[in-house]
């Protein structure tokens, strides 16, 4: 199992990144860099190639539609680059609430879009001509919808590798499906060991079965807040804020894909719940009403038996990286937590 951490997106990343040397040194195997509406991540991962010399960096996403396919290719090819081959291209759709509100972009065809752009950025890296004739994308763009001058071009550069690991952030039944299918790895949200098989088990099966043996497995990468010992389970009640907002506030009545997967967790009572308060404007009563067995169980945090068991439990449900975020109070402490959890998935 892979360990690997997050780069908060909130905060000055060159702080942050200058950190990640220590993290590195600690046995941390990979970053994840968000791009959300904050900061680009494009710039933070370049900066952050410069800062380290062996962990892997990812995109913890990138979204398919503020970048056109071919910039996306780019981009994962110049990273890879400047990290000597070390760059993992994590995508996704994002939501409507970002796309259409920040961007600008009408918010269609999510899965659709996503099959045809990993197509196209296995082609780019290939250096082949690109030639696509897709329902969404076309290239080179037909006369009638430009000047008809489109030549069909290859990548100027040679890429470092011409098969960049693609992770793809999916929760809906066809996007996990789409995942499993054609990407390398899996980025899901709220990920509970104990309901993943439900919830997300035969669109898991359904994409395997479609899966090009060439792939390989599909690297699952889990997340979760970390914190060891007797007195960390406070610690916990941090995560009810961003779970609210997830759950409640990051889309409308009927389109918010974090409620529907609470519901489909169970917590349908609670999910509507959460979503109605919060959309009210009554964030601290929505935080209140998410379930404690949700921040529990997707969670690391409790006394050194219990967070073995966890990992264990995340582990057997299938996830090979786990991506914590180590609650401390000092970095010393946060590198203290990277070298036990380390330890502790090497011996499971």
């Amino acid at each position: 199992m892979r360990i690997g951490m997050p780069l908060s997106y909130s905060g000055g990343f060159k702080e942050a990144a200058d950190e990640l040397a220590d993290f590195e040194k600690a046995g941390l195997d990979i970053v994840y860099v968000a791009e959300a509406y904050s900061f680009d991540g494009v710039s933070q991962m370049g900066y952050i190639a410069a800062k380290t010399e062996r962990m892997q960096i990812a995109s913890g996403i990138l979204n398919i539609y503020s970048r056109t396919p071919t910039v996306l290719a780019m981009t994962a090819a110049g990273l890879d680059y400047v990290s000597d081959g070390r760059f993992t291209l994590g995508i996704g759709a994002s939501g409507p609430q970002v796309i259409e509100g920040f961007h600008g972009v009408p918010y269609r065809a999510p899965v659709g879009r996503q099959r045809e752009v990993v197509e196209i950025c296995r082609k780019v890296w290939r250096r082949e001509r690109l030639q696509y004739d897709g329902k969404y994308y076309t290239l080179p763009l037909p006369a009638e919808k430009g000047t008809g001058l489109g030549k069909p071009l290859k990548l100027i550069n040679h890429p470092v590798r011409a098969d960049i690991p693609i992770e793809i952030a999916a929760i809906g039944p066809k996007n996990v499906e789409l995942t499993a299918e054609i990407a390398n790895g899996w980025q899901p949200i709220f990920y509970l060991p104990e309901k993943a098989a439900d919830v997300w088990g035969p669109s898991l099966a359904a994409g395997r079965a479609k899966r090009d043996a060439a792939l390989g497995e599909l690297d699952i990468v889990g997340q979760a807040p970390l914190a060891i010992g007797d007195d960390v389970q406070g610690f916990l009640e941090f995560g009810r804020p961003m779970a609210a907002l997830y759950i409640g506030g990051m889309g409308a009545k009927g389109k918010n894909f974090y409620n529907d997967l609470c519901r489909r967790y169970g917590w349908e009572k609670e999910a509507e719940e959460i979503q109605d308060l919060y959309l009210d404007g009554k964030k601290d009563e929505a935080a209140a009403k998410v379930p404690y067995e949700l921040l529990e169980k997707m969670s690391l945090i409790g006394s050194e038996g219990h967070v073995r068991e966890r990992l264990a439990a995340m582990k057997e449900s299938g996830i090979t990286t786990l991506n914590v975020t180590p609650v401390a109070g000092d970095h010393k402490a946060r590198l203290a937590l990277i070298e036990k959890v380390k330890e502790m998935a090497a011996g499971l």
